[in-house]
């Protein structure tokens, strides 16, 4: 109960678009007398909020603290299903770990689990990934797809997709996929995307797409050995941009790709994905478990795999590797 006021207060402020909101109006809108609307005023003001209080105007946000909170997500969000229950956590192990636990006890599609802090994140091959504090956008999201199983990777490539957008829109730096879903700017690594599955033999239960952003980090908040891999939008842009907004339009950009994929298909997201990607038409390696195949880039399958031709026209079908563009 106590959320969904907070939610409906957080409405309020953006309906009011940086405007005086009177007392009244917001008891009316979130249903709740006088008195504990200048209770929730003081709650937010006591989280970090700036607020402006003048007699017979009433309230008005002037500014917001750092954090990435469910409050300031909720400020301003565009997606009507992703994004609309939020577990917030300071520090956690794993936002997946928590997304797992949320799913199997039935949070309902688009709840996302948002840290300030991972202490144990992990990116693709379970290698770990670097998420220190107020810098980054660590995040996973809940989605109950009624697809076949075997279609469940798409859905990492339109995530990949989706985040392009939102950096785009938020930073104006234009990243490129690397296959199969890491986000480069100048050939560095700034995002990393983990989709884990839920299922039974037959039926998918959920898909947790975990999403790490490098947001503003400053090269000295990465580690030596990863400075000439890793960086971040403010490194790349010279500007450091809101987290919030870069969150509210990931979710926007996820929920209107993956209408769409419930709706046409797989197509339409490959052809973006393609459009984006770094490596097609080039010559790559790909490090396999097994082997090492140089070639060039062709596409993707509707599956997500990787095509490669060697100098010799054989195309090999990659599943899982390292790629060096």
């Amino acid at each position: 109960m106590q959320s969904d006021l907070r939610k409906k207060l957080m409405e309020a402020f953006s309906n009011a678009e940086g405007s005086f909101i009177s007392g009244q109006e917001i008891a009316d809108h979130i249903g709740c007398s006088r008195t504990a609307v200048w209770k929730h005023i003081e709650e937010l003001r006591n989280e970090g909020y700036t607020l402006e209080a003048v007699r017979k105007k009433g309230y008005r946000i002037v500014s917001a603290p750092e954090k990435i909170t469910s409050n300031e997500i909720q400020l301003g969000l565009k997606s009507k299903v992703l994004g609309q229950h939020i577990h917030y956590e300071e520090t956690v192990d794993s936002t997946q770990k928590i997304a797992h636990q949320l799913a199997t006890d039935g949070a309902p599609e688009g709840t996302i689990v948002l840290a300030e802090e991972q202490t144990g994140g992990k990116g693709r091959l379970m290698r770990p990934w670097h998420s220190p504090k107020y810098s980054g956008i660590w995040m996973s999201t809940i989605l109950r797809p009624q697809i076949a199983i075997h279609q469940a990777p798409q859905l990492t490539l339109l995530a990949a997709v989706a985040v392009v957008k939102a950096v785009k829109e938020v930073s104006g730096l234009q990243p490129h996929i690397k296959w199969p879903n890491d986000l480069l700017l100048n050939k560095k690594k700034i995002t990393g995307i983990l989709t884990e599955m839920q299922a039974e033999s037959d039926q998918i239960h959920s898909v947790i797409i975990g999403i790490g952003i490098n947001v503003n980090q400053q090269t000295e908040d990465f580690p030596e050995d990863l400075r000439d891999k890793a960086s971040s939008i403010f490194i790349e842009g010279q500007n450091r941009i809101s987290r919030a907004n870069l969150v509210q339009a990931v979710l926007y950009h996820l929920e209107e790709l993956y209408f769409l994929y419930l709706k046409e298909g797989f197509a339409p997201i490959k052809e973006q994905w393609e459009a984006y990607a770094i490596s097609l038409g080039q010559q790559i390696k790909a490090t396999t478990i097994h082997s090492v195949i140089v070639g060039k880039a062709l596409g993707i399958t509707d599956a997500g795999v990787l095509l490669l031709e060697d100098e010799d026209g054989k195309v090999h079908s990659v599943y899982s590797a390292d790629i060096e563009v």
